[in-house]
């Protein structure tokens, strides 16, 4: 008894100074991560008219061609993908390489029937300094800079203050699900703010171990690569040997290099390889030229039976063959698991209700960090005022 009597009170130092370290961290990535729990159906709401098309009698354009008449009309830069549906009446998605000073400019959507442009996707800049702000708070170097370990460092935190959070509160009746799950809305102040901080982290304890242990897949190399050894079926592969691009030239010939960049990988027997492989089995697919030269593109398909669900392609686009397809229908358990870790991050694994309730649970984490300082504060204040007749009676004595 006494040595639970002496371990709880350095529990809950332990979870306050955590608190207090970590709750600025928290409350910002977790309001910016609900931000972008809906960005695809805000993104589409907002581009409503950029992304469908007048349909017509005439057949699409193949990508080559698309590309050509694009750059040609616009003098548009390579094309660091393409995003092609199978819907006759969306729009081709077109986004681009970086510029020599590493800025990206603004992605395009393109009529699929005359390579017109027909706008800049609305809200691309703001979801893109969101997503910035989530993964890396902003900081310099980006996924190179410090932010990314101090997000997986903020996320191990959280794991630390959930348990001895979850310790803390452990009731005497630990079997009623009333106390564990409902508010004691009759008390006020500082047993308010007790009650309320930790029902809150009761419901949504499980959301965020689920946000924290995969969201360390993007912190931590050994992390993920642990991940991969715990649950994946196989060694991993060695991607396909490409090429080694070709040297330029002369530096100086400056406009030689642009000419160089602008051309884009022939993709039309890429695309008529992917199409003859999925058929109608797809909603939307992604070309990825290699960026550093070489003729494998990677094709990333959606699927058409489930939301979020990918096959994986790398297609020679010099002589159209399939080299390697990575099919999530054929992976075991594990590897879908692996597969699908951002959907499970963000809770749309569950579908839209899924997403609902982790921007919830995210939304939540404001408040209970605001309850968690409250409480703070009045434990400081309660422990001034006890303190305070102990030294008044020494100075009277």
């Amino acid at each position: 008894m006494a040595r639970s009597s002496a371990i709880k009170p350095a529990l809950l130092q332990l979870h306050s100074i955590a608190g207090l370290i970590l709750s600025l961290f928290l409350a910002v990535i977790a309001l910016s991560g609900a931000v972008l729990s809906f960005e695809d159906e805000i993104q589409a709401a907002l581009n409503a008219d950029r992304t469908t098309v007048e349909l017509r009698a005439t057949p699409r354009l193949q990508p080559d061609e698309l590309i050509a008449r694009l750059q040609a009309a616009t003098g548009a830069g390579k094309i660091a993908s393409l995003t092609l549906a199978r819907d006759p009446a969306a729009a081709v998605h077109i986004r681009f390489a970086r510029n020599d000073d590493a800025s990206r400019p603004s992605s395009l959507y393109v009529d699929p029937y005359d390579a017109r442009v027909l706008g800049h996707p609305v809200g691309e800049g703001f979801f893109a300094t969101v997503r910035k702000l989530h993964r890396w708070l902003l900081l310099p170097g980006d996924a190179k800079g410090w932010g990314r370990p101090i997000g997986g460092i903020v996320a191990m935190g959280l794991i630390a203050m959930l348990i001895t959070g979850l310790v803390l509160r452990w009731p005497h009746r630990a079997g009623s699900v009333k106390v564990w799950l409902k508010p004691n809305w009759r008390l006020r102040g500082r047993g308010l703010h007790r009650s309320l901080h930790a029902v809150i982290g009761t419901w949504a304890m499980l959301i965020y171990l689920v946000m924290v242990l995969t969201g360390l897949w993007w912190s931590f190399d050994w992390y993920r690569d642990g991940a991969i050894w715990l649950l994946s079926s196989a060694p991993p592969r060695a991607e396909p040997m490409q090429p080694a691009p070709k040297r330029m030239a002369a530096a100086s010939d400056k406009s030689d290099s642009k000419r160089e960049a602008a051309s884009a990988l022939p993709l039309d027997r890429v695309w008529s390889a992917f199409l003859q492989q999925q058929g109608e089995r797809f909603v939307t697919a992604r070309l990825t030229p290699p960026a550093g030269g070489g003729t494998l593109v990677r094709v990333r398909s959606w699927s058409a039976a489930a939301d979020g669900v990918r096959d994986e392609f790398r297609i020679d686009a010099a002589s159209g063959k399939i080299v390697s397809a990575d099919l999530y229908a054929a992976k075991p358990l594990g590897d879908r698991i692996l597969a699908r870790v951002l959907d499970i991050h963000r809770g749309a694994i569950l579908g839209w209700p899924g997403k609902l309730l982790f921007m919830l649970a995210a939304l939540a984490m404001p408040l209970f960090v605001i309850t968690g300082l409250l409480l703070y504060l009045s434990r400081r204040r309660h422990n001034r005022l006890t303190r305070a007749p102990v030294g008044e009676l020494a100075a009277g004595k």
